[in-house]
């Protein structure tokens, strides 16, 4: 009898417990939805944008209206969320913080990085692609990576970028400079501070005339991905998901590439410098 009673006494303490942790678990982490419908019902999309990085993200200096490709992918997304964009204006090297911040909820043409991955999760589907390109001073003459890797080269990165990644990665025997912004490593090359400086392919394209330099593709050439990120969080897993189904749309019938070959035409951008199987 005592057995029986005792018995009893456990599954009905089994149960309590099992039912005052229904109540304290947070039943809403386990909905995938969970993150696109608080921006939906927010209203709002909160989206980074970064001063000097033209022709990605451009900004009218009389009205202070941001435009550039990221901008219209960020506006498309809106849009079809129903919602209005709110800029946010950062560095590449201070994404991760503001995702932990919620600052943005959202950022385009990100490269996967490890560091800010402990805080992102990236799409799985690039935007598009593009190889890792060097903008140097004329005359330099180092074209390979293995050449980059020397003592004598001054190499300048932008700090937190995944740029500054492949700097110490394939050059850590160069004297990699880091830089906050790309203007200035354009300024540290110019000062003759530095020789070259590791950038996307299309932004090297847009420095090269600052400078008055060279644009090569290092060899061999190390293809840049460019992805989507969101802030890692529970209940982002259908945000994800309908941000690839868009993507995936977008390489499909061309519309990536399209926007882009039409926004280097119009900032009078020539990718002829480029290798001859280079492609969106």
């Amino acid at each position: 009898m005592a057995f029986r009673k005792f018995k009893t006494w456990i599954c009905a303490f089994a149960a309590l417990f099992m039912t005052v942790g229904a109540f304290t678990q947070p039943a809403q982490a386990d909905d995938p939805s969970l993150v696109l419908n608080n921006i939906r019902s927010s209203g709002i999309l909160k989206f980074p944008v970064i001063i000097g990085e033209e022709p990605s993200y451009i900004k009218d200096p009389a009205t202070g209206e941001w435009s550039g490709f990221y901008v219209e992918w960020g506006q498309e997304i809106a849009a079809i969320l129903g919602v209005e964009l709110e800029f946010v204006e950062t560095t590449w090297g201070n994404l991760a913080a503001d995702f932990q911040a919620r600052k943005v909820d959202i950022a385009i043409g990100l490269n996967p990085n490890p560091q800010r991955g402990l805080v992102v999760d990236y799409t799985s589907i690039p935007l598009f692609y593009g190889p890792w390109t060097v903008v140097s001073k004329a005359g330099f003459d180092k074209k390979s990576w293995a050449e980059l890797n020397d003592p004598s080269v001054r190499l300048a990165v932008q700090k937190g970028s995944t740029m500054q990644v492949v700097a110490e990665a394939l050059t850590p025997k160069a004297d990699i400079i880091v830089v906050g912004t790309r203007s200035l490593g354009v300024l540290e090359i110019n000062s003759n501070r530095a020789d070259a400086m590791l950038l996307a392919s299309f932004d090297a394209v847009q420095v090269a005339p600052e400078v008055k330099g060279e644009v090569f593709v290092p060899s061999p050439a190390l293809v840049n991905t460019a992805v989507i990120g969101v802030r890692r969080e529970a209940g982002n897993a259908g945000w994800l998901n309908w941000l690839e189904n868009w993507t995936s749309q977008q390489r499909s019938l061309g519309l990536a590439q399209g926007k882009l070959a039409k926004s280097f035409e119009d900032a009078g951008l020539d990718l002829s410098v480029l290798p001859g199987d280079f492609s969106f």
